[in-house]
């Protein structure tokens, strides 16, 4: 595996030298678009040890986005080997990678996708709506200790149209969290968001970090970059050295 340079300035304490939670072993993904097939990893290996707060960087098409999701079980590597607390997700049934989307891994993306028409306390809640089952009482307390954890205590009863932007993401940050998830994934998390709002998510993802979570994100933001304990570089579909 090619080593990846270590920021100088982490969040937390860097993990000690533990059995990876996360490992990904010489992956490969492609893609076809109007018959043109395009190969976004080449062979990429990665390990994320638990309570790690790893980044990814890299230019545009540089095949960050796609690792994130390979890693994430959004999407299903070509070829290598993924595995997750020992179970390899590369053989994993449907109702395995869905255990563990619905359990263990959260997601959070660039733009927050919540349901306009839901409140900011019902869409911390869709991870526990299957169904017609109702919603306990134990899981809207949680979601409302999720949206005070984020700041939002006060706020739950609001629409998305009338939360600002970086209230949104926050949103998307305690419906990621609410579920106990033990590493979250974070696909360009500031992207949308201006500086000041951009940095306030970050020192959000970070106090997250401290609380033992394990978390993995991609960003074009070098700055946010090198408050990771890592940093992985990637060019042309491989992780640079």
């Amino acid at each position: 595996m090619t080593e990846a340079t270590t920021a100088s300035a982490p969040l937390g304490t860097a993990p000690l030298l533990e059995a990876p939670i996360l490992e990904a072993v010489d992956v490969t993904k492609s893609f076809t678009q109007d018959g043109t097939p395009t190969q976004a990893l080449k062979g990429v290996s990665l390990s994320v040890a638990p309570g790690e707060f790893v980044s990814i960087v890299g230019r545009s098409g540089s095949g960050k986005s796609t690792l994130l999701s390979v890693l994430s079980t959004l999407l299903r590597p070509d070829s290598g080997q993924l595995s997750y607390n020992g179970l390899d997700l590369t053989r994993a049934t449907e109702a395995e990678i869905n255990a563990l989307r619905h359990g263990d891994f959260a997601v959070i993306f660039q733009f927050h996708y919540l349901l306009p028409y839901l409140t900011a306390l019902e869409n911390t809640l869709l991870p526990f709506m299957r169904g017609l089952r109702p919603v306990s009482g134990a899981q809207r307390k949680r979601a409302l200790e999720c949206l005070e954890r984020v700041g939002l205590a006060d706020k739950g009863h609001r629409l998305p149209g009338q939360l600002s932007g970086g209230e949104q993401q926050r949103v998307a940050i305690a419906r990621a969290l609410v579920k106990d998830a033990r590493i979250l994934f974070a696909d360009e998390p500031t992207g949308s968001l201006d500086s000041a709002t951009g940095a306030t998510v970050m020192e959000l993802l970070g106090q997250i970090h401290k609380d033992g979570l394990s978390v993995v994100m991609v960003t074009h933001n070098e700055q946010y970059a090198s408050l990771s304990d890592r940093v992985v570089r990637m060019a042309d579909g491989l992780v640079a050295g």
